[in-house]
């Protein structure tokens, strides 16, 4: 038995090793290797594999496990195929070539972020199957692309769809974050994403004058509201029990303006990413911004790049039965969670938009967070401690 396990946990190694290696970085992601990866995966497995496209070049690939009792809501095991660039030379070793170390770190983009839950999605369902082992609940292992430019040509496409509704889901399971600690991150919610440019006109003319109603004063006052209402928020946070997920956030991310050093501009244009808290009143919230125009003065106003539905958390109380199936797998391998709202975003709040309860769960602790960085890694007993975690939750959630 030890030695199959030892056989099992090498080939989960070099199954997460051939997937890191494969570049799908953005920009111009090509997912023509993640499919024929996954393919190959799902016939080792026995198991049957659905590509859709619902938009050209982005496929999202499914990998099914029925249950005894299909006619049940089923469980999908949602993860993301695309990585965010790198910068090589900034990388201990090189970011694609999922190097190991003398103490069994894993370097490669999206070790942590998130092909390493992809992989520790199929491996324990394929240990699972060779124990004998079946489940009530169908089980559906969704492989997506475009997560880390927003996901609205990959999931988001995807829950609009026929195909998507056919998959009778109930409940998900999707990327989380990694723990420096002992706990092990949970995500309930996000923050919805509100994306704005403020534009300020006003006189043009020689620099070397003093006009009245500038582009550049209508700016200061601007920013002299953005950045009250920030510190408001940071505030908040002086209270330990108060997450930066709790707050909403409030950044200056792009100014644009001005044409010359002496000529006094007809225009400022200024870019800020906010994400709001989920105890925000949306429609209070864009009143005061449109105050805050109002009160700059004429030719102030902003127009919205991208503004997100408010979309309700999932439950953590007994009304969610798989909240409860989630707990007792978490209390039986005494795991401590830490509940919290998702600082970004990510493909739950698509899934939750649709009425499916989903967690965002990343089984990675005691591991230094470098998600997005520099030499990303993750440690191959990390790993595998956390396919032996889901095989314990999935097997729950399943029967429920």
């Amino acid at each position: 038995m030890a030695s199959n396990t030892s056989a099992m946990d090498a080939k989960a190694i070099e199954n997460f090793q051939e997937y890191l290696r494969i570049p799908s970085v953005h920009p111009d992601v090509n997912y023509k290797g993640c499919v024929e990866f996954f393919k190959k995966q799902a016939e080792s497995m026995q198991l049957p594999i659905k590509i859709f496209e619902v938009r050209p070049n982005k496929p999202i690939v499914i990998v099914t496990w029925e249950g005894t009792e299909p006619e049940k809501k089923s469980i999908l095991l949602n993860g993301h195929m695309d990585v965010v660039p790198v910068f090589p030379e900034d990388w201990k070793y090189s970011p694609f070539s999922a190097h190991m170390d003398e103490n069994g770190d894993i370097y490669a983009r999206g070790s942590q972020d998130c092909k390493c839950v992809s992989i520790q999605h199929l491996e324990a369902i394929r240990r699972l199957k060779l124990n004998g082992i079946r489940l009530k609940r169908t089980i559906h292992v969704s492989f997506v692309p475009d997560e880390e430019i927003g996901g609205h040509q990959g999931m988001g496409a995807f829950t609009k769809t026929d195909d998507f509704q056919s998959m009778n889901i109930g409940f998900a399971l999707d990327e989380g974050s990694a723990s420096e600690n002992d706990e092990f991150s949970l995500t309930y919610g996000e923050r919805t994403l509100f994306r704005i440019w403020i534009h300020c006109t006003g006189t043009t003319g020689h620099a070397s004058l003093l006009p009245n109603d500038t582009a550049g004063e209508k700016l200061l006052f601007i920013l002299e509201r953005f950045q009250e209402f920030r510190e408001s928020e940071k505030e908040k946070l002086k209270n330990p029990d108060v997450k930066i997920g709790n707050v909403t956030s409030m950044n200056l991310t792009m100014i644009k303006g001005g044409v010359q050093i002496n000529v006094i501009p007809k225009e400022f244009s200024v870019g800020f990413d906010i994400r709001l808290a989920a105890d925000v009143d949306h429609v209070k919230f864009e009143q005061m911004i449109q105050n805050w125009c109002k009160d700059a003065g004429n030719g102030v106003y902003y127009t919205t790049e991208l503004k997100e539905p408010y979309v309700d958390n999932t439950k953590m109380d007994s009304s969610n039965i798989f909240w409860m199936a989630f707990k007792k797998a978490s209390d039986n391998l005494n795991i401590k969670l830490d509940p919290m709202i998702r600082l970004g975003a990510s493909d739950s709040r698509f899934l939750r938009s649709m009425g499916v309860p989903t967690f965002g769960f990343t089984p990675i602790n005691y591991t230094p967070i470098r998600m997005h960085g520099d030499n990303e890694f993750l440690n191959k007993d990390i790993f595998l401690k956390g396919i032996e975690i889901f095989m314990n939750i999935i097997t729950e959630i399943a029967n429920v």
